[in-house]
């Protein structure tokens, strides 16, 4: 059998984020970034963001962040803006709720952005609710 020449397993990769608890500093976008909300994810480390400046992009989650900062649809993210794609963007910070909420009561995030909301509905999805047939019972009881 070979040896095991590793320092452990999944198990010791796993204790590493006893600091997240901690607070932490607020953060505030500078020149070349912006805030987002997730709309949705995409896998391979993507998401697809509603900026404030209403501009949907793809947005690529950077490696420090990957399998370690779990984000979500709905989450606040602070984004950096490149020079040469407008369509694309590079995910910088995730906010933790209260974060959010703090940027809201300063003003940086506009009034109508809704917090707390797990899965943020798409102006194309709005319809999609109304898509059900409804039977009446001598409806079932031809069938």
């Amino acid at each position: 059998m070979p040896k095991n020449k590793g320092k452990g397993g999944k198990n010791r990769k796993r204790g590493k984020n006893e600091a997240d608890d901690e607070k932490r500093e607020l953060v505030f976008k500078e020149d070349g970034q912006e805030y987002a909300q997730v709309l949705r994810m995409l896998g391979n480390g993507r998401c697809e963001a509603q900026c404030i400046d209403n501009t949907r992009r793809l947005c690529h989650i950077r490696g420090k962040m990957h399998k370690k900062v779990w984000i979500a649809a709905g989450d606040i993210i602070l984004v950096g803006l490149r020079d040469y794609q407008d369509d694309k963007a590079d995910v910088i910070l995730k906010y933790m709720p209260d974060e959010a909420r703090l940027l809201k009561a300063y003003g940086e995030l506009p009034e109508n952005i809704r917090l707390n909301e797990g899965i943020v509905v798409d102006e194309e999805d709005e319809g999609a609710a109304d898509d059900y047939l409804e039977f009446e019972d001598e409806d079932i009881d031809k069938i």
